[in-house]
């Protein structure tokens, strides 16, 4: 089967939400050869003659929040080609969406749309769910600082879309890459001999970049704040504990009335995100948003066959 380039309209539109459109051409590429597994769409091929046309509709099944229609639009192009003389977007990547809401409407041959379609729907499907699961989260903790973001437990080969999604959800994301920033953990600092000389280890390394270190007790922030960090992350640490935590860094401010920044991780729900929230810290790091969300149910229908 043919692959096509993605149009013109789609690089643009993937290039202004922080997506490489090669890396997304190459993704759907090989998720359609995956597909395909090196023969035909058998029973696409068999039933539908390719000179029929339709109008099909994407449509959201649940509520939620969408992600990931870019992506769809991105498959049709890989399949269709420039046999798709439409495809209309009704409604955007970081929209709610309400069960029965139109999401796409596409005008292209039938048998190449049922050979998009799942394709198009596992990577809109699963990135909605991160976007749908991410809004919770931020509903939770609204009206306190406290900001969530994702962390680095993504979908092999798919972080960049999954982290996509979590900005459509309204999140923020951690480091893209274990290049991005540094992050000591307790390998880390087992390694080294320690939370201070890890610390340490890693400034004299790369002078100016960002260093996050996770802490398990109010002894070690200590130890790291007068070290220098620049961000703390407080692992599975009690409410009560993390309050204390946030009086700690808002006693070493420095003289512009500049404090370490803390971010709440491990053994966190969404039923108590709003007490870790309401404890002061800045960050609240989720792991479960692209590693364990359920996909946002989104189905396609045709509306007209000719």
């Amino acid at each position: 089967m043919k692959m096509h380039s993605l149009s013109e309209s789609t690089v643009k539109q993937l290039t202004t939400v922080g997506l490489n459109a090669s890396d997304i051409h190459d993704l759907i590429v090989r998720t359609v050869q995956e597909d395909l597994a090196g023969g035909i769409d058998i029973t696409s091929v068999a039933t539908v003659p390719l000179s029929q046309r339709s109008i099909v509709s994407f449509g959201s099944r649940a509520d939620g929040t969408l992600a990931g229609v870019l992506i769809a639009k991105a498959v049709v192009d890989v399949v269709c080609g420039d046999t798709a003389s439409s495809f209309s977007i009704v409604k955007n990547d970081g929209d709610k969406v309400a069960k029965g809401d139109i999401i796409a409407r596409v005008d292209a041959p039938t048998q190449l749309m049922l050979t998009a379609e799942r394709t198009a729907l596992n990577l809109m499907c699963h990135l909605s769910g991160v976007a749908t699961a991410t809004s919770h989260w931020v509903e939770a903790v609204r009206g306190t600082r406290a900001i969530i973001r994702d962390t680095r437990k993504t979908t092999p080969l798919l972080r960049a879309l999954e982290k996509y999604a979590v900005r459509c959800g309204g999140g923020q994301n951690h480091r893209m890459a274990l290049s991005d920033a540094a992050l000591v953990k307790d390998n880390h600092v087992a390694a080294a001999g320690g939370i201070v000389p890890a610390f340490e280890a890693v400034r004299k390394t790369a002078p100016g970049i960002v260093i996050e270190v996770e802490v398990d007790t109010l002894d070690q922030l200590r130890e790291v704040i007068d070290a220098g960090a620049d961000l703390v992350l407080l692992d599975n640490m009690a409410p009560h504990i993390m309050r204390e935590a946030v009086a700690i860094v808002d006693a070493h401010k420095d003289s512009t009335g500049r404090a370490v920044l803390l971010e709440a991780s491990g053994g966190l729900t969404l039923e108590k995100a709003k007490a870790v929230a309401e404890t002061g810290v800045h960050y609240i790091s989720v792991g479960a948003l692209t590693h364990s969300s359920s996909i946002l149910d989104i189905g396609l229908d045709f509306e007209t066959i000719a």
